[in-house]
């Protein structure tokens, strides 16, 4: 079993033994993923505290990686703000990966970004961590900005993991280079200047919980299998099974 499918595997047990605690059915249900089996708060934990040695860490890094960021890296992060799908892999996949040409993995990538929402969004009031240019006026994020205090964890990097957990279930002999770009996209958060290293941290670690819930449920399996084969076939990759 690849290593990627055992943690998937473990942190899925995990998620379904935890229906006990169980959120309000009230809550708003995913397309694929069902925060009834997820008690979110309880496996990424806090953020760092406020004035702690992390936490000043954690905003150190933010005002470095603004002074020494390139124009190269600024476009590429202010790209990767207005991009949330799938297809944040063409760099990965080539050129051809576009949504007019993989209608099925668009949809697919449709549904996981709205789950995303689902799994991430009641953390981020819950925790309602100011953002690092709401702590520091002296920054200058380059990215779109908010008046909420919500930057625990990342919406985008949770998405982006998402999507490079689901991708490498389609392309595993792709792996490594589809988390490479998962990571630099996640990144790219801090690049912007309004994300901190452990919010991102956070958001892989919760991608890994919400993405073996989304495995246990038939309808994503479904939608999986036809991506997988409109990708493969597409990409001139042999299908799998």
């Amino acid at each position: 079993m690849q290593p990627h499918k055992f943690c998937i595997l473990i942190f899925t047990l995990c998620t379904l033994s935890s229906a006990s605690f169980a959120q309000s059915s009230a809550e708003k249900q995913g397309y694929y993923f069902n925060p009834a089996f997820l008690h979110s708060n309880w496996i990424i934990g806090p953020q760092p505290v406020e004035g702690s040695p992390e936490s000043a860490v954690d905003l150190e890094t933010v005002r470095r990686v603004e002074q020494t960021r390139t124009p190269t890296q600024v476009a590429q992060a202010v790209a990767d703000d207005k991009e949330q799908d799938i297809f944040i892999f063409a760099s990965v996949l080539g050129e051809k990966f576009t949504v007019a040409s993989f209608p099925l993995t668009n949809a697919l990538s449709t549904h996981i970004h709205s789950d995303e929402g689902v799994a991430g969004d009641p953390l981020k009031s819950t925790f309602a961590r100011p953002r690092p240019y709401q702590l520091d006026k002296h920054l200058h994020p380059v990215c779109k900005v908010t008046d909420v205090h919500n930057s625990y964890p990342s919406g985008h990097a949770l998405g982006g993991y998402l999507f490079a957990l689901t991708l490498i279930e389609m392309l595993p002999e792709k792996r490594e280079a589809i988390m490479q770009r998962a990571d630099e996209y996640a990144h790219n958060r801090i690049v912007c200047g309004v994300h901190y290293p452990s919010d991102l941290r956070a958001s892989r670690e919760l991608a890994y919980v919400v993405f073996g819930n989304m495995l246990a449920v038939p309808l994503f399996q479904k939608d999986l299998e036809a991506a997988r084969n409109e990708i493969r076939a597409k990409l001139n990759l042999a299908v799998t099974n």
